[in-house]
């Protein structure tokens, strides 16, 4: 599944409203994160996997795993299966985690058994 669509990981989308729009995700889906590489008009984007709830609501870094960096979008993409039974809080920490917050680029994902 792709991260917003035709539109790609970015600003400008508000990605709480396009995961409840694509729900439900499920054990061992895959999501690809696809995004244009810095620019002189941007810094890029990136992907971070944040550890809790908490540290999603603050977009707080301080115990984040960066997952793709500005580089690992281009292309085919940065791919993440979801393969842990636990929410996936993601956001982008680019422009000093500003992305996250007030950018809003951030979703969680909460993996349920597989389908039927």
């Amino acid at each position: 599944m792709e991260m917003g669509g035709s539109e790609n990981w970015k600003l400008g989308i508000d990605y709480a409203v396009w995961a409840n729009q694509n729900k439900p995700f499920y054990f061992n889906d895959t999501l690809v994160f696809k995004y244009d590489l810095p620019s002189e008009n941007s810094t890029g984007y990136s992907v971070y996997l944040l550890p809790n709830l908490r540290s999603y609501a603050r977009c707080d870094f301080r115990r984040a795993k960066l997952l793709a960096n500005t580089t690992q979008g281009s292309g085919e993409g940065f791919a993440y299966v979801l393969n842990k039974w636990r929410p996936h809080y993601f956001v982008s920490g680019e422009d000093n985690g500003t992305q996250c917050y007030p950018g809003m680029m951030k979703f969680f994902a909460a993996p349920t058994p597989a389908r039927h």
